[in-house]
């Protein structure tokens, strides 16, 4: 079975229009009458006229089986109502099984997409009077979680659009529970069912009586409809057949019974669309976002309104001034990756249903004193996988920012106690890099130098000292390393390579006697010279993210961590000193790595850390944790660093935690996320990006993760010639791409930095629709650096098109 894979428009808009109401059809089961209530639903809306006159369309996206049985000439039939089958298999069998003997078998996108077109040309073609609406249903085959032609559930396949839906439940017997947990698969799914519809005959079951009470509990409107008249002595296809048929629709279609159901569908499309135009206005009520100026929102239309989100695209609202269709949403790339966090894709049915399991097994449980099955799993496969002989301890919090603020308080009481100092009443400061920022919290924003995040927070003191250092990046087509300006003498001058994994090949590269001494002497100054007491080096591996992606030399990084495991900070106090005799003990202060950004393959790896071939005492892990879906954190630590909290007296304790600390479902959601990436590695679309930075002569890389050598290559999933071709442009001062993360810097004549207002027509440029053939990106920006970050599952043919459209955009702007 070839399934096709390549096609030019990689996304869908939700299916919400002004003028048409698209409603999908779901059943319980097959044979549970969709196609008899999809007639009765077209019949119904095809007869209305006052006071507004319906069009009505029926949709089957795939059908099986033979001509003479298909279920659009049946619609056609009876309801009167224009039909298409989009695609159709012979075979009277489950779609992915009739699917086998075709040459061609669309892929889900492919099935969406001609969905999605021939839904908008039904938009479109709609007359434009005021009282004219259209009707579209879309009847889909067999059970919610029927495989489609590819194989993938068909709630999976359609739930890019998001079409609101009605569930035929199963009046036969066992169609209570079939019904129930139809509707909690779409639930799961974030499909919101407008009704849910029930055939009875007078059967003794009773199906429509039960599921009325129990989905009404639910607020979930049900309607019971006589099922078709007795049949029995009528040949199928005759002329006495067809006239029972007729009257039975003709007559039902009027009753109540479907009138509700369609007063239900209306009523439900008109408060989706009165909330969705009233969410920008009120949101200037009710919301105070982050890292927004809100004295510069003036505008309502300035905030996005997200309808939902699937796979690596939001969907928008439509504002009055970028309207192009009758379509109320668009669809545009996350670029961000929902500010980083996003890794298997929104909606992931395989996390979402991890949630649901964890939530229903647990709910939250209180962890100290505790254990449950996902926590303790998850810290010892991220031990296992860390492949850090130092780490063994595993501590949970709630998001990066605690999680690092955790791995501070754990090196400066390991450092205080080595060194028998009081940092209670004396200043113990910690060693870090310019631009480096860890967090919002109080005390790991005190871990940075001052800057645009930190220099009005009131209580910030800022107790440090924050190394310059030598960056990485792309200059017109070739790979650089250059000191900071000013500073050749001590870091060197700038030097070019013949690919980035030359830069990554340490080995051939150090030692670095020139960084080793800068380094050196400095801390000479600072300890020797002025008596600065430090506890800790803290530093984000390779990419320092909030402070603009910067893109650091990691022979620079890997000589800071040398330097300051065989500095002389001060002298050990003797029997104060925990770390003799220890196998991962410390040397010089612990060191602390922030992976909360770059870990977990953002950057291409499990640990970011590892392309520096050295292992830190304590680790920070968050964001891609979860894949995106909540909330978690993990700080990991050695065990000379845990000894460093044992003692007689509760005092001595890590005396830190939340109320939601391991919470069961962010673990097990973990877990699961784990699991997902660890298949990622070996996957076709991960393949396909490394090949695109295969080099002509493979450069030994060091993997500080297995501790061996291996002929691996640094990749990325934006495309070598793409990231070439940008870094060309006139108005680009450099580029940096690596795992997901590309990073764009422009020129800024005035200056760079977060202040720098360079990268926001580009910004603006991305997220309008100026072609069909384009796709809408929504992006973030850092000053005069705008980046894309591509989430884990993105396929090559999608971010084919990102490319193309931020190169097209790159032109038309700048």
């Amino acid at each position: 079975m070839r399934i096709e894979r390549t096609m030019a428009r990689v996304s869908v808009s939700g299916g919400l229009w002004q003028k048409l109401i698209a409603v999908q059809i779901y059943g319980a089961n097959t044979g549970v009458g969709k196609t008899v209530f999809s007639t009765l639903l077209g019949a119904h809306f095809g007869a209305r006229s006052s006071p507004t006159k319906w069009t009505v369309r029926y949709i089957k996206p795939v059908s099986t089986g033979p001509a003479d049985e298909a279920d659009d000439d049946y619609v056609r039939r009876y309801s009167g109502s224009p039909v298409s089958t989009l695609f159709k298999f012979n075979d009277a069998v489950s779609p992915h099984v009739a699917a086998r003997g075709a040459s061609h078998v669309p892929s889900d996108d492919h099935l969406n997409q001609e969905l999605a077109k021939c839904l908008q040309q039904g938009a479109g073609s709609l007359p434009l009077e005021q009282a004219d609406m259209g009707l579209a249903i879309v009847e889909t085959a067999g059970g919610v979680l029927s495989p489609g032609p590819s194989g993938t559930p068909q709630a999976d396949i359609f739930r890019a659009l998001r079409l609101p839906a009605v569930l035929v439940g199963d009046h036969r017997l066992g169609g209570i529970a079939a019904t129930i947990s139809a509707a909690e698969s779409l639930a799961i799914r974030g499909y919101d069912i407008d009704a849910v519809v029930c055939f009875e005959n007078q059967s003794r079951y009773e199906n429509a009586v039960y599921l009325k009470q129990y989905f009404e509990e639910r607020s979930i409107s049900t309607f019971d409809i006589p099922w078709i008249p007795d049949l029995d002595g009528l040949i199928p296809g005759t002329r006495e057949e067809e006239a029972v048929m007729r009257q039975y629709y003709d007559a039902r279609s009027r009753e109540k019974h479907v009138s509700e159901v369609a007063r239900c569908i209306i009523d439900r499309h008109a408060t989706r669309m009165g909330n969705l135009e009233s969410m920008a206005s009120r949101t200037k009520q009710a919301i105070w976002h982050p890292f927004t100026q809100h004295k510069h929102v003036t505008n309502a239309e300035d905030v996005l309104v997200f309808d939902s989100a699937y796979g690596d695209y939001f969907q928008v609202k439509e504002t009055s001034s970028s309207k192009h269709s009758d379509s109320a949403l668009f669809p545009a790339l996350d670029g961000s990756a929902s500010w980083w966090t996003q890794g298997y894709g929104h909606g992931n049915p395989q996390l979402s249903l991890a949630a649901a399991y964890a939530a229903g097994r647990y709910g939250h449980v209180m962890f100290a004193g505790a254990i449950h099955q996902p926590a303790l799993e998850l810290a010892e496969t991220m031990l296992k996988r860390l492949d850090n002989p130092r780490l063994n301890k595993v501590f949970y919090t709630d998001n990066g920012s605690t999680a690092t603020e955790v791995g501070i308080k754990m090196a400066l009481r390991a450092a205080c106690k080595h060194y028998d100092w009081d940092g209670s009443n004396e200043e113990v400061g910690v060693l870090g890099l310019k631009a480096s920022y860890h967090g919002d919290t109080i005390g790991a924003m005190d871990a940075s130098e001052p800057c645009v995040f930190n220099e009005k927070v009131d209580w910030y003191r800022g107790r440090g000292f924050w190394f310059d250092y030598p960056t990485y990046k792309m200059v017109k087509g070739r790979w650089v390393v250059e000191p900071p300006e000013g500073m050749e003498e001590d870091l060197g001058p700038v030097k070019h390579f013949d690919s980035q994994d030359e830069i990554f090949n340490l080995d051939a590269r150090s030692p670095s006697l020139r960084y080793e001494t800068y380094i050196v002497q400095t801390l000479d100054k600072l300890v020797k010279e002025r008596g600065a007491k430090f506890g800790a080096l803290i530093m984000e591996p390779i990419v320092l993210g909030a402070g603009g992606m910067i893109f650091v030399d990691p022979l620079f990084q890997q000589s800071l961590l040398r330097v300051v495991r065989r500095y002389d900070f001060g002298p050990a106090q003797g029997a104060k000193s925990t770390l003799k005799g220890n196998e991962d003990a410390w040397s010089g202060i612990p060191v602390v790595f922030d992976e909360v950004f770059t870990g977990l393959y953002r950057l291409g790896r499990f640990s970011s850390g590892s392309f520096l071939g050295v292992h830190p005492d304590i680790s920070v892990h968050a964001k891609l944790l979860t894949g995106g879906l909540l909330p978690l954190s993990i700080t990991t630590a050695s065990d000379s660093i845990f000894q460093a909290f044992w003692g007689d007296e509760k005092s001595e304790a890590l005396l830190h935690g939340h109320s939601y600390t391991a919470h069961a479902v962010g673990c097990q959601v973990a877990n699961v996320s784990l699991e997902i990436a660890k298949k990622m590695q070996k996957s076709e679309e991960w393949s396909t990006f490394r090949k695109q930075w295969e080099m002509r002569h493979r450069v030994h890389v060091k993997d500080g993760c297995t501790g061996g050598r291996e002929e691996k290559g640094l990749w990325s999933m934006w495309s070598q010639d793409f990231v070439i071709e940008v870094s060309k442009h006139r108005r680009v001062a450099h580029v940096n791409a690596l795992g997901s993360v590309l990073a764009v810097s422009l020129v800024d004549s005035a200056g760079c930095g977060y202040n720098s207002s360079a990268s926001v027509g580009l910004r603006d440029a991305l997220l309008k629709l100026t072609s069909e053939d384009q796709i809408r990106i929504h992006s973030r920006i850092l000053g005069n650096v705008i980046y894309l970050m591509a989430s884990m599952t993105a396929k090559p043919t999608h971010l084919k098109a990102v490319e193309e459209t931020f190169v097209s955009r790159l032109k038309e702007v700048l």
